[in-house]
């Protein structure tokens, strides 16, 4: 969910901006999944930008405060969201942790970093939604440790109906900054593409798995 239009806009124009999305209809990039796809998207970029980085940052750190007030502590998932998963919890002077895709293989072998106490209130920040599993494995490790998830919030999603299923099985709440549909909209009025290359992407989004560039 979206919770401002405005807000969603301007991270749209950002993330453009300085290439954290790249939109290429004509020349598809291969996603690890095999999938052929016209968007890429690599949020992590945006922790070299002191502005940008900042505006994410207050911008999320609102959005949880309007939803959730102040949780316990702000957990994010590896690798993409450690980065703004702690500037996050710095701007709220909250603890913070972050949750592996895999349990450490040495050591203590963890799967969560951090302190995390019994019962405690977490938010979850993500830095980009695509269906929903990887984010989830995350909620599931810390529920395992009893911990009270209140939901999750992301700087982008690509807005899949699968993810949107997974979020609803697990009963999980999930706010994003932007989302695809406000991107494209951005980026059509912008000039970064034209209407023909929007209409791809739109057609690319509506069954991404078997879209053949």
């Amino acid at each position: 969910m979206i919770l401002n239009k405005e807000t969603a806009q301007k991270t749209a124009e950002l993330l453009l901006q300085i290439n954290a999305i790249k939109l290429k209809p004509q020349n598809p990039f291969i996603w690890a999944s095999g999938w052929k796809s016209p968007i890429y998207c690599d949020n992590r970029i945006t922790m070299s930008y002191p502005i940008i980085r900042n505006y994410l940052k207050e911008s999320l750190a609102n959005q949880i405060e309007e939803l959730y007030g102040k949780p316990d502590i702000i957990a994010g998932v590896a690798t993409g969201a450690i980065g703004i998963g702690a500037i996050v919890a710095d701007y709220l002077n909250l603890p913070f942790c972050y949750v592996r895709l895999e349990t450490k293989k040495h050591g203590r072998q963890n799967k969560i970093e951090g302190y995390l106490q019994d019962g405690q209130s977490v938010v979850v920040i993500e830095d980009l939604i695509s269906t929903g599993k990887s984010s989830l494995f995350a909620v599931n490790a810390l529920k395992e440790v009893n911990a009270n998830v209140k939901g999750m919030l992301a700087i982008f999603t690509y807005g899949f109906i699968i993810a949107e299923e997974n979020f609803s099985k697990a009963n999980i709440t999930l706010n994003t900054l932007c989302d695809y549909e406000n991107l494209i909209l951005l980026a059509e009025k912008s000039n970064y593409i034209n209407h023909k290359e929007a209409e791809i992407l739109t057609q690319w989004r509506e069954d991404p798995e078997n879209w053949s560039g």
